[in-house]
């Protein structure tokens, strides 16, 4: 019998679960690979022969190649780990949330600055805030990022 996930109702948020863990395991140690200089620079020569050699599941590819953070943490990906890939592309973490946005890294310091999103229409899916899961950008997820 499933766990109940009361969470999964809160709006432009993946939890990341038990579940989420075990999908994104070869995604995740992925991830952790390029803590080594000579990983890092093995994927940057080819990153498709250098994924090729994962178990990963083409989405996860996909989603690596992309940059599309937000995929990637719908397939199992936790933030922590895919920062590894950001930081091998030169990106840091705010320039990373920001893409995960659709906002410019300004648009996105600024409103963190300001306090972040609000909570008023951001309680559960459906009120209609700007974090509701189909105000969440798809498809490349890496505003103005070119690795």
């Amino acid at each position: 019998m499933p766990l109940e996930k009361p969470y999964l109702d809160i709006p432009g948020t993946t939890v990341f679960d038990a579940e989420q863990a075990r999908k994104g395991y070869w995604l995740n140690q992925f991830c952790m690979s390029l803590m080594h200089p000579e990983n890092r620079a093995r994927f940057k020569a080819d990153e498709r022969a250098y994924l090729d050699g994962w178990a990963m599941t083409e989405a996860q590819k996909r989603a690596v190649l992309a940059r599309d953070l937000n995929a990637a943490i719908g397939e199992g990906g936790n933030i922590y780990f895919l920062a590894k890939l950001g930081f091998t592309d030169g990106r840091n973490f705010q320039q990373m949330a920001a893409s995960m946005t659709g906002m410019t890294e300004a648009e996105y310091r600024d409103m963190m600055v300001a306090g972040g999103r609000s909570i008023e229409g951001n309680r559960v899916v459906g009120e209609d805030g700007d974090a509701q899961a189909y105000r969440q950008p798809q498809g490349s997820g890496h505003a103005g990022w070119v690795p």
